[in-house]
């Protein structure tokens, strides 16, 4: 029951911290087997979902560090979860073509940034987390929390309108 609830978005959380899907499910299976195992750890002061979500950070952050730099694909590729569905069942062609290509450039200068501003940005955006649920997951001070999110948001919004501007003068 704990498997099918967090499942998808832990999927989400580790494909976007080490870009790549099958390594996301190694670690995700890994996390949830290392979770059953230390099952009478939790302590229940903080909810079942941080906790959890600590474990899979930790083992994500793990994989991260031993290999450098991060490749750059697509992270949410055949993600279940995660991928909006168009508000109009017909959008115009030139519309959707627009807005993918957004998409596709926000997830590749996602996985450009630093991975504590990546990660502090999808636990926020992503996992809908609070800055308290972040801070236990995280194990950083809550000032830490916030000061890594803002700047993951500066740094996202330059880079997004450096390469708006390239392909602008390009074309």
């Amino acid at each position: 029951m704990l498997i099918d609830r967090h499942k998808d978005r832990a999927m989400t959380l580790a494909v976007r911290l080490v870009g790549t899907r099958d390594e996301a499910e190694e670690l995700v299976q890994d996390s949830f087997l290392r979770a059953f195992r230390s099952l009478d750890t939790f302590r229940g002061d903080a909810k079942f979902s941080t906790w959890f979500y600590r474990i899979l950070y930790n083992v994500c952050m793990t994989c991260v560090q031993r290999r450098r730099p991060p490749a750059v694909r697509d992270p949410f590729a055949d993600q279940a979860t995660g991928v909006e569905e168009w508000a109009d069942p017909e959008p115009d062609v030139l519309e959707k073509l627009e807005t993918e290509e957004v998409r596709q450039m926000l997830q590749e200068e996602m996985l450009r940034l630093p991975v504590a501003f990546r990660a502090a940005l999808t636990l926020f955006y992503v996992q809908d987390l609070t800055y308290d649920e972040m801070k236990i997951v995280l194990q950083i001070p809550l000032g830490t929390v916030k000061t890594n999110l803002s700047r993951g948001r500066a740094l996202l919004r330059a880079r997004v309108l450096e390469r708006m501007k390239d392909e602008v003068h390009t074309t």
